[in-house]
């Protein structure tokens, strides 16, 4: 981590702030006004945390930092090395010849295989075996937050069957000083190995820090059963080296800089987790979760806590979100379907809402093909809207995007609903994780896809923002949000809809258009049975907090509070 900061200010993508900052709301409102600068702002080392430790927020939000944290000038470097190794080892070797001519490349990958050493690490040089988290400089985020959170945590688990390693992220609520929450969803591979343990109680260990490769790893859809430390050992072309915890048999990266050590009781009742300002952009509402017990804590000397700032996009989650497209769309195209091209996560879609898919079509129903093979891969069964479009598309040019839907979508005859899993942290569902799933099929179509009918629908642009239902509107997707929703603003109306829409309960298909409620929804509107939540926002007294001390924090420039706009919506 340290050499990583080392770098981050040779770059200049650094600040360092040594006026004191308070973790409970402060440094994330900071870090919210510098991450949604133009490019992402610069990571924040805040040294003045009124406890032994700096804190480090941003650290990969631009895509310079996410670049410098995997090892590479340039992102498309990753692909490319993974392009080159899949075409080698799919290749069938012909003869003796060719399979001597694998020995050089079959070495190197043996030379990512994570390694066990004896003995400490440098992440043990200081241990604590009556640990208290206080000494931690752990945030909370939002004003409605359940407490402090560890949003950056590296929590690995083993499979009590296979023995096989997973290291996941999942947020940690903390409860007291040797207790947190462990906010793993049903479908997560941690939850899996907890649900299989038969001892009395289940090992985990939780770091912070270290090589920043560990973060984007931990948080990437990786197939299951595949090691998050042979992917970092991939990344960083050297193997990850690890050491044994020392209350528990688990092992973890020598090189983090701390080391949380406990195990939750198999049969203890779980506890009530939340709320917690997310990803979405809204709080996530409490819910029964896991305890973690805390019985050792380590760090190095030196050590840094990092931390990780969710809310209202975009925040650093758009720039991980934007490298796991990059790295990820060779194995997703081999393991899913060969006809995809690329595949784009807009980051108003924050993560699973919305995938837009470009496809070399040959058949008709191709489309249809594609979105129930995304709905059954992986993390992408989460996702609960689908765009596909054909092969010319720049799908990261929005205006070309728009417009091959413009061209090539009739709601009517291309509209496709279906259900499934999403998020659990998907307020609109109407049942927590299960609901509803549509695919926009924009591509050019196949005489056996033509319309049978003359389409009298003519329309002038894609979608029409609305507050009133009864608005009529020549856009074939017609959007209603709530009145103090600024229908000029294109991102926060596309992410308003993505969050408060579900497919089958708030969508329609009316006189050829795809009609969308996306208003704010209260139990026992329209079937709806589940508390709607907030919006993510500081509080008043926070964002006068930091504006009376902007100046001494030399960040430069005055920069006002993202969460004025919010506030003007609950308004």
């Amino acid at each position: 981590m340290n050499r990583f900061i080392a770098k981050l200010e040779e770059m200049g993508a650094l600040l360092r702030i040594r006026e004191f900052v308070d973790p409970v709301l402060e440094i994330a409102e900071v870090t919210d006004r510098m991450s949604k600068q133009p490019g992402g702002g610069k990571a924040l080392l805040f040294e003045n945390t009124g406890t032994p430790f700096p804190v480090l927020t941003n650290m990969m939000g631009s895509k310079e930092r996410i670049a410098a944290a995997l090892g590479v000038a340039q992102l498309d470097q990753i692909p490319r090395r993974i392009e080159e190794w899949t075409s080698l080892f799919t290749q069938t070797p012909q003869g003796w010849r060719d399979k001597i001519k694998l020995l050089p490349q079959l070495n190197e990958a043996a030379s990512w295989t994570p390694q066990n050493k004896k003995g400490p690490g440098a992440c043990q040089e200081v241990i604590y075996l009556q640990p208290d988290l206080n000494l931690l400089p752990i945030l909370q985020c939002w004003p409605k937050d359940g407490g402090r959170y560890i949003t950056l945590p590296l929590v690995h688990t083993r499979d009590p069957e296979r023995g096989k390693r997973n290291v996941g992220m999942y947020r940690m609520q903390v409860f007291g000083k040797d207790r947190t929450g462990m906010h793993w969803h049903k479908h997560k591979t941690g939850a899996r190995h907890f649900a299989a343990c038969k001892e009395a109680r289940f090992p985990v260990a939780v770091c912070l820090g270290g090589d920043p490769v560990y973060s984007f790893c931990a948080a990437a859809p990786l197939p299951d059963g595949m090691d998050e430390y042979l992917l970092a050992g991939f990344l960083r072309n050297k193997a990850v080296s690890l050491v044994p915890c020392l209350s528990i048999d688990l092992s973890v990266p020598e090189d983090c800089d701390f080391v949380l050590e406990g195990y939750i009781e198999a049969k203890e009742e779980r506890v009530m987790e939340g709320p917690f300002g997310d990803h979405t952009g809204f709080y996530s509402l409490p819910d029964l979760y896991p305890l973690f017990h805390l019985n050792c804590l380590t760090h190095k000397k030196g050590a840094v806590y990092p931390a990780t700032l969710v809310g209202i996009p975009p925040q650093e989650d758009a720039y991980i979100s934007e490298a796991v497209e990059k790295i990820f769309l060779t194995p997703f195209k081999i393991s899913v379907a060969p006809e995809i091209i690329d595949f784009h996560l807009p980051v108003a879609g924050v993560s699973h809402n919305i995938v837009v898919v470009k496809i070399t079509k040959t058949y008709a129903g191709q489309a249809i093909k594609i979105a129930h093979a995304l709905w059954g891969a992986g993390q992408m069964m989460l996702n609960k809207m689908a765009v596909v479009v054909d092969g010319e598309v720049d799908i990261r040019d929005y205006k070309a995007l728009l417009h091959a839907i413009l061209q090539h979508y009739r709601p009517l005859h291309d509209t496709f609903f279906s259900r499934g899993p999403l998020d659990v942290l998907d307020h609109a569902a109407p049942k927590c994780g299960f609901g509803g799933k549509i695919c926009i099929d924009a591509t050019q179509k196949f005489p056996e896809e033509a319309l049978q009918i003359p389409d009298a629908f003519r329309p002038d642009r894609v979608f029409s923002f609305v507050h009133h239902p009864q608005a009529k509107t020549n856009a074939l997707i017609q959007v209603v949000l709530d009145a103090a929703v600024d229908l000029n603003d294109f991102f926060r109306c596309i992410w308003i809809m993505g969050n408060h829409a579900d497919p089958i309960r708030d969508m329609k298909l009316e006189d050829g258009a795809l009609h969308i409620d996306a208003r704010s929804k209260q139990p026992g509107d329209k079937g709806v049975f589940r508390p709607w939540p907030d919006m993510v926002c500081a509080s008043e007294e926070t964002i006068k907090a930091v504006d009376a001390k902007w100046e001494s924090l030399c960040l430069g420039p005055f920069i006002p509070s993202p969460s004025l706009i919010c506030q003007t919506v609950h308004q």
